[in-house]
Order: C-alpha cells, then structure tokens, then sequence
C-alpha cells in the first residue's frame, strides 16, 4: 500500500545502470493514519461526555459556596438511597471500603475525599460512614450539596451553585 515501484524514467534503454531497473518508494502513504485519528477523534468527542456522568444522586440544597476546583479530580464517595457505597463509579462493601482508599489515595496527589449523600439517606448512615473515614485518618472530607438550597435567614444564596 505505502511501498512501491517507480518506473526508471528517460527511454526505452534495455541496458541496466546501476543497481537496479525499478526504485523503492521512499514515501509514506498517510492517508489513512489520517482517516484512522479522525474516526477515533469523532468517538473520543461522543464518548468524553458519557464518561463524566457520575453516579446518579439526589443531593441535598443548601446555600454554601462552591469549592475551588483543583487540577486533579476528587475522589468522591457517594451513598445511594438503597445504602450502596460507590467510590466514584465503582460498587463497594462497606468492609472494603477503607482498604480501597488507602490503596486509591496512595497514588494520588491530593487526599481530599468528597462525600456525596442521597437527600432520603438519614443523617445517622452518613455520619456513620464519614466518622469511618475519619478514624481512618482522612481528616480532608467535604460534604457534597446542590446549590440554591434555603438559608437560615431567608436571604437568597450568595453563590447558586455550591458544592
């Protein structure tokens, strides 16, 4: 495909000069490394959406202000409304919970743990799986919320959109 024969120009010699009559095809066809990268661009551009998702959660609304976003993304614990414990996007036991995030947060750079709580979970099994973590010795924990939730005043929120 890429490699070929040019036909020695100049003639109807049949006498043989040099090495050979016929010259490899020193070029390189890149017409379809091209065609290739641009398919995987189109399906990296459809899929890249699909993959930030997360895990579907009601959380509750509160007033409190957005957290700055550092440059890696946090690991973020949630807890479903069915008691499921999910670290990011994977199912966990509760038993394998804390040997996870050791195992997960010796490789990262950042150790703080977001925790998200469905809004019909009572407080009780929240508290319960953040004074784990605790114990364990994550002391950087934030609470994840929806914004634009009441406030004690009855002010409207400084900040929509906090987490």
């Amino acid at each position: 495909m890429g490699a070929g024969t040019l036909a020695k120009q100049g003639g109807g010699s049949r006498r043989m000069r040099g090495r050979s009559r016929n010259k490899p095809m020193s070029e390189i066809n890149v017409t379809p490394f091209v065609d290739v990268m641009l398919v995987l661009l189109i399906i990296f551009m459809v899929a890249a959406p699909l993959l930030t998702v997360g895990v579907p959660v009601q959380l509750p609304e509160t007033a409190a202000r957005t957290l700055e976003q550092e440059s890696e993304e946090p690991l973020t614990i949630t807890l479903q409304a069915d008691g499921v414990i999910m670290v990011q996007e994977t199912a966990v036991d509760r038993e394998r919970l804390l040997p996870l995030l050791r195992a997960v947060i010796s490789e990262r750079q950042d150790d703080k743990i977001f925790l998200r709580g469905d809004t019909t979970l009572p407080y009780g099994e929240i508290a319960v799986v953040m004074g784990a973590l605790n114990a364990a010795g994550y002391r950087n924990i934030g609470l994840v919320t929806d914004g634009g939730g009441p406030t004690l005043d009855g002010a409207a929120p400084a900040n929509g959109d906090g987490q």
